[in-house]
């Protein structure tokens, strides 16, 4: 019952948190609902950085990972994050100068409406994958909440992320992962001290009692088979429309590089937790399913029902946030890529396709994404396939050229494009037919030495200044950089 009460009350001050941003005086337009009228501070940026990538993908994939292969193999999955964190802030100042509403824009801005296509076919075909991960995930944790199946768990989930992301756009997301991803980090750290205090009775104790296979730096796994999920995590950090949106969310440039420090911090504080529990669960509870390795601590035997239930209220939290993430920024990609394109190009629907009419189609469009998310999360076998496959799609077709048009003179519309076709097809083919190491190792190389042999021999496509205030819901560029978080 604690369990149930605990989830519930979380859930009820996620809703309430909505609805106060859904009020017309927080959001008044697409620009509001999409990057929060660029008004966060570095801590409120920071945890949403945190909970939109740490979600599901961690509580369950990341996991199911640490439990099979071991603490130090764990470490591997989760470094990308980690890694891609601090190179994220090498590059948060230009993220926030330029301040595109989504990739697409920034592409469309380099290289031109063909690619600015493309890009947006990618961006949606990646993200639906992973919106699908997180409504799986929480069916699961709400079968272990409620009598619920996780197939009906996982419904239920789909209309609470929907609600959640279609209430307040971005502001409503951001203030709700703030909040959670405190309650995500004390709920790990109780669980971990509970865990290796009762349970191991030190330190020493819990590294004795794995079995040695476990104790391996790479586990079970070749260096070629770590690389392979490495890699994804990665490069989605460095690329996420979802990271990008969001520094350009923030008050100034010093507060989006400062957020991405309290984003490197804050994933310390929930990844070490989550691969030491989960690696502990080998020991103690070795034959539950490797998804549930985390969640499946949750239970009365292994801790208090308290402390269980503020597990399952993390992990539910985590879920969550980053569910509405996914589906906040692809009703963006409608907005601004495919209605914003009509727009720019008739001058005379401009006026038509005002600020209230961008927020109701970006409200309808994270609907209809939450529904086709739902259906593909049938389609893959294991959650961590769905996973690998989306972070994939992604990393290796869209990273490579992200950074390229931020930052490399000399790219080309034409290695662009080839490199984005190159990415995404290799990443399917190797789904299909492929085998023995993910299919990031094989895309992901293909894909940078298309962007760089084909631009080498094209003419570059010309830096571009252009930012956010090319439309008429233009923000104020001139705020201060010493503005306080």
């Amino acid at each position: 019952m604690i369990n149930i009460i605990v989830c519930i009350s979380y859930l009820a001050l996620m809703i309430a948190i909505s609805a106060w941003f859904s009020r017309k005086k927080e959001v008044d337009g697409g620009e509001d609902f999409v990057i929060a009228g660029q008004t966060l501070p570095s801590f409120v940026v920071a945890g949403t950085l945190l909970t939109t990538f740490v979600g599901s993908g961690s509580i369950i994939g990341g996991a199911s990972f640490a439990f099979q292969n071991g603490p130090l193999t764990g470490v591997f999955f989760f470094l990308g994050t980690l890694v891609g964190a601090l190179i994220l802030g090498v590059g948060a100042k230009a993220i926030r100068r330029k301040s595109f509403h989504t990739v697409p824009e920034l592409l469309r801005s380099r290289f031109g409406r063909p690619a600015a296509i493309l890009g947006t076919v990618l961006v949606l075909l990646a993200f639906i994958g992973i919106a699908a991960t997180q409504f799986t995930g929480a069916g699961y944790i709400f079968s272990l909440i409620t009598p619920l199946s996780a197939s009906q768990g996982t419904i239920i989930a789909l209309f609470l992320i929907t609600f959640i992301a279609m209430s307040g756009g971005l502001k409503s997301v951001a203030w709700t992962d703030f909040l959670s991803a405190l309650l995500i980090i004390v709920g790990l750290l109780l669980a971990l001290a509970y865990i290796f205090i009762q349970d191991f009775g030190g330190f020493g104790t819990y590294v004795d009692r794995l079995e040695p296979s476990m104790k391996a730096v790479t586990g079970n796994l070749g260096p070629i088979q770590i690389l392979g999920f490495f890699l994804p995590t990665f490069l989605l950090c460095l690329g996420d429309q979802n990271m990008h949106q969001r520094l350009a969310a923030a008050k100034s440039e010093n507060s989006a590089q400062r957020a991405t420090i309290y984003f490197f911090i804050g994933g310390l504080f929930i990844i070490v937790p989550i691969i030491l529990l989960a690696s502990a669960a080998s020991v103690i509870n070795p034959g539950t399913d490797p998804d549930m390795a985390v969640l499946g601590l949750a239970a009365e035997n292994f801790m208090p029902s308290g402390v269980g239930a503020i597990i399952l209220a993390a992990a539910l939290a985590l879920v969550i946030t980053t569910g509405s993430s996914y589906l906040l920024t692809c009703s963006g990609n409608v907005v601004f890529d495919l209605l914003g394109q009509r727009r720019n190009n008739n001058p005379e629907s401009t006026k038509a396709f005002d600020s209230q009419k961008q927020l109701l189609v970006a409200r309808i469009s994270v609907v209809t994404i939450a529904v086709l998310g739902y259906v593909l999360s049938s389609f893959f076998p294991t959650f961590l396939s769905l996973q690998m496959y989306a972070y994939t799609v992604y990393g290796a077709a869209l990273t490579p050229v992200i950074w390229a048009a931020l930052f490399w003179s000399r790219v080309s519309r034409a290695g662009a494009i080839t490199s984005m076709i190159v990415g995404v097809t290799i990443t399917i083919g190797w789904e299909i037919f492929g085998e023995g190491v993910n299919s990031v190792v094989v895309a992901f190389p293909f894909s940078v030495a298309a962007l760089i042999i084909v631009s080498l021999f094209t003419k570059s496509a010309p830096m571009s200044s252009t930012t956010v205030g090319d439309g008429p819901t233009r923000k104020s560029e001139s705020t201060s950089e010493n503005v306080s978080p």
